[in-house]
């Protein structure tokens, strides 16, 4: 059976993600140690109970996923919630890497650079000026399409239900998209800036609505959990194409 050591996993990850050099809302890499020597990962997009548990029973020595724990702002203590996640951890030995914005921006694995790849968007790149590079993206349809058919394609893609706001002032066909995955709707104004006629993400506020008819654009809301699905996915193929090890997704469906 194929292994690999936790310090040459965590150093494959942490290099080929570049997580040094992004400023983060929490720790990326290793976040719970675990056993030295690591044969199987499951992959995952947030590090719940649920994912914990059926990692156990698929016999994983270390869970990589997107949302890990110990995020700015929340409460120190071990308690409830947090110490039965910690502790199932614990007594099962088991690893957790976790890698956020990392694994949102990687022009490869990341969430957006996937979904640009997935919905087979043509020239694909960042929008300048946003702050990590990629986490805001840009690309162009094939074709115009209207905003309905592109939430279809959406909605195809990551198999949910999506939300469509159209705004009077865009125009009925739309080629330049922006997007970014998970809780972007915040970046809505800079799409605009950038031309894009159609903004994607994962999450919506209040407000957004609001934005997108006095800014002129068409939104979409697909999920937060929808759309970074794909980012953990590709991390984990990439990561068994390298050592061997083998690697499985779970995904523990989330509506929101």
């Amino acid at each position: 059976m194929t292994s690999i050591t936790r310090q040459a996993l965590c150093q494959l990850l942490d290099t080929e993600l570049g997580s040094s050099r992004i400023k983060d809302y929490c720790p990326n890499g290793l976040q719970v140690e675990g056993k030295p020597l690591i044969h199987k990962v499951v992959t995952g997009v947030t590090a719940s109970q649920k994912l914990l548990d059926a990692a156990i029973h698929a016999g994983a020595d270390a869970v990589l996923v997107h949302h890990g724990y110990f995020w700015k702002g929340e409460t120190e203590v071990v308690t409830g919630m947090k110490k039965r996640r910690l502790q199932t951890l614990l007594q099962h030995d088991i690893n957790l890497l976790a890698y956020h914005l990392p694994l949102d921006v990687h022009p490869l694995h990341g969430n957006n650079a996937r979904l640009g790849a997935l919905l087979k968007l043509q020239q694909v790149q960042p929008v300048a000026g946003v702050e990590p590079l990629g986490v805001l993206m840009q690309g162009e349809a094939g074709t115009a399409i209207s905003p309905t058919d592109f939430a279809g394609l959406v909605q195809a893609l990551t198999g949910r239900s999506v939300l469509l706001h159209q705004s009077a002032q865009a125009p009925a066909l739309v080629k330049r998209i922006a997007w970014c995955s998970g809780g972007g709707q915040g970046y809505l104004p800079q799409a605009v800036a950038a031309g894009a006629e159609l903004f994607f993400s994962g999450e919506v506020s209040e407000q957004t609505i609001h934005q997108a008819d006095e800014l002129g654009i068409h939104f979409i809301a697909a999920g937060h959990h929808a759309t970074e699905r794909y980012g953990v996915q590709a991390l984990g193929q990439w990561l068994a194409s390298q050592t061997g090890i083998e690697v499985e997704f779970i995904d523990m469906d989330n509506p929101a």
